[in-house]
């Protein structure tokens, strides 16, 4: 049975405000994470619920579950039951979407020889100023390309002495797996805009905000 992910790029008024709104979204993600001028890692995870909670938009939220118990990393919702995972990039090149987050090097290296695709994959890649990508990478088509390229080819392990936070995707099996035939990609136009937006005033209202104790 086809994944019902698919709808979001099917859906020609769903894929046209995806495209229109999700570059607004992710810049308030940014202001939100942002401190002296400089965005923090935590802009990963807003990206991740902007993401999310177009899912809900689209499906309800009965059909999207969010509680994924932490010993499953790789999954970050249920969609009808079907592990998901939500992957973001920024920059025109095809690399650094992580696997996992460690950088020790035994846990790396046995992470890589357990690891194996089990999830439909949901990619962004952010590019501000140019076009980028929303992509649909269904399961079947991860495990196609691990095959064909081997263990060793599909994932990049840190290198010694180096900080570079996780695990990752190799850049040949990222540029293979968007290739392959069963992909889908809506183009996104990433264009900045002159926001009004202050990450406090939510808790500012909160504080104001008379509640029953």
């Amino acid at each position: 049975m086809p994944s019902r992910l698919v709808e979001l790029f099917t859906d020609p008024l769903l894929a046209e405000r995806i495209g229109r709104r999700l570059p607004r979204l992710f810049q308030l993600a940014e202001v939100e994470s942002s401190r002296a001028g400089r965005v923090g890692m935590e802009v990963g995870s807003l990206r991740e619920r902007i993401v999310v909670a177009l899912l809900m938009y689209k499906f309800g939220k009965a059909d999207v579950d969010t509680e994924v118990p932490i010993t499953k990393p790789e999954i970050d919702v249920m969609v009808f039951g079907v592990p998901v995972s939500i992957k973001t990039i920024t920059g025109r090149g095809l690399s650094g979407v992580k696997l996992a987050w460690t950088v020790d090097s035994a846990k790396a290296s046995e992470f890589r020889n357990r690891y194996y695709p089990g999830s439909e994959m949901l990619l962004v890649q952010i590019v501000w100023g140019g076009t980028g990508s929303f992509w649909y990478i269904p399961l079947e088509v991860q495990e196609r390309v691990f095959e064909r390229l081997g263990r060793e080819a599909y994932i990049k392990l840190p290198k010694p002495g180096t900080n570079p936070r996780g695990v990752e995707i190799s850049r040949l099996a990222l540029e293979t797996l968007v290739s392959e035939g069963g992909v889908m990609r809506l183009q996104i136009e990433w264009k900045r805009e002159k926001v009004a937006y202050d990450p406090y005033k939510r808790w500012v209202d909160y504080w104001r905000e008379e509640w029953d104790e």
